[in-house]
């Protein structure tokens, strides 16, 4: 990848969590401002990324996949940060999974060479695009999803169009009735893989592919079963289409994995018996940050489940922190702190109060009592219920752990990454 530009690109006041009036610097020199978010340097809120805790993740990940001889394709989507694509690359992801052809324009901007879109590909714009950056650059390696007749002739209409010397990749995905995108059944996955053999040499068939964490359940453990028949039957698909003879030569490719059920997937998507070697990939795109909430959740249960995780020692670690102020203690038992859902994530859960902090009392952020609860958001205050003793002031300063790292990073532009000691040592940059 090449990020001089991205690092040579200058931060200023417009960016939330930059102090106002602050004189316009590079990326690359925010360290140099010696700023500390205990020292109150930055305004709050500000949402930010432990140094300690995304190195500490990226060893535990990798570690586990060189026990399970899985590989990974962490989805981009949910940083949209082509910093931390760099640290997963150099990490050995095997490439970037994303989910528009807007992200892939941002990916191939700062130079990810493997990419799938775990997507369907329609739109003149976009399908123009995608073959021409195909054709122009022998080095790209651009896979994306088909679950259609359709999908598969769009494809090969512009291949043939832009006279494209080599063929645009394709997974022929499975779907969950009633959800997402994905052919339903195995005999309509086998119509959509004979219809690209048909179509070669402007497309070509990869593999199969799948996302079974769009299978919910209550409690998440009821989801397991239910997914490894899924997990089943993406295997089937696969196991057809290499009979027919309908993959195109090298390894075929197997993937699903969100967060949630990854071991899950390595274990059946291992176990299908081809013809040929197969690589299981998988997606989590949340294991970087892990959070505070439903991937903490869902990892303690992949622990019961997976021997090789609980080999590695001490589980992912959340990275991702928003600090807010106490602005107002309106009643005995009411906070309202200076985070809303313009800051933060609240789609799947609250953000929890963690730790505080007063800067004229404490020389390091405390653990927050229990029955500290954000109760609801407004658009730039959380209204936290706080027990009648909380020790709480206007002025003190709040952690919140999130859940879905996805919806908070898509409200920032700029993130610190701070040390242990909450000093800004570098920061990151997004592109929502």
């Amino acid at each position: 990848m090449n990020l001089a530009s991205l690092q040579a690109s200058l931060i200023d006041g417009s960016f939330k969590g930059m102090p106002p009036g602050v004189k316009p610097f590079r990326l690359a020199d925010i360290a140099a401002q010696g700023w500390n978010i205990l020292r109150e340097d930055l305004p709050l809120p500000v949402a930010l990324l432990k140094q300690s805790a995304l190195a500490h993740n990226s060893r535990w990940m990798r570690r586990f996949l060189e026990l399970t001889g899985a590989k990974i394709c962490p989805h981009g989507k949910t940083t949209m940060c082509p910093q931390l694509y760099q640290q997963q690359l150099d990490d050995g992801a095997w490439g970037i999974t994303l989910a528009t052809v807007g992200q892939v324009q941002i990916a191939r901007r700062y130079g990810v060479g493997r990419i799938l879109l775990a997507n369907q590909l329609v739109g003149r714009q976009a399908v123009e695009y995608i073959v021409g950056e195909v054709a122009a650059d022998p080095e790209f390696d651009f896979y994306c999803l088909v679950d259609s007749l359709a999908g598969v002739e769009v494809l090969a209409t512009e291949s043939r169009r832009q006279k494209c010397p080599r063929p645009v990749q394709v997974l022929v995905e499975g779907g969950v009735a009633g959800a997402r995108c994905g052919c339903r059944d195995v005999n309509s996955a086998l119509e959509v893989a004979r219809a690209v053999k048909r179509a070669e040499p402007h497309v070509c068939l990869r593999g199969v592919e799948g996302f079974e964490g769009i299978i919910r359940a209550d409690p998440p453990e009821a989801a397991e079963e239910p997914v490894g028949r899924y997990l089943a039957f993406l295997v089937e698909i696969a196991r057809r289409a290499d009979e027919e003879g309908l993959v195109a030569t090298g390894p075929m490719i197997l993937t699903a994995g969100g967060s949630g059920y990854y071991d899950l997937v390595i274990r059946s998507l291992s176990e299908a018996k081809l013809s040929r070697p197969v690589d299981v990939i998988i997606r989590s795109g949340c294991y970087l940050t892990h959070d505070s909430g439903t991937i903490r959740r869902l990892h303690q249960r992949l622990l019961t489940r997976s021997p090789e995780a609980r080999t590695i020692g001490d589980p992912p670690r959340a990275a991702l922190e928003v600090w807010a102020y106490v602005q107002s203690r309106p009643e005995p038992t009411r906070a309202i702190l200076t985070l809303g859902k313009r800051d933060c994530s609240f789609d799947d859960r609250l953000p929890m109060p963690e730790r505080w902090f007063r800067p004229s009392m404490h020389e390091a952020p405390q653990p927050i009592a229990p029955g500290h609860v954000v109760g609801s958001l407004n658009d730039q205050h959380a209204l936290v219920d706080v027990p009648a003793d909380s020790p709480l002031a206007v002025g003190d300063m709040v952690a919140c752990g999130i859940s879905h790292p996805c919806t908070t990073f898509d409200r920032w532009q700029l993130l610190p990454v701070v040390d242990d000691a909450y000093n800004v040592v570098a920061a990151v940059r997004t592109f929502f």
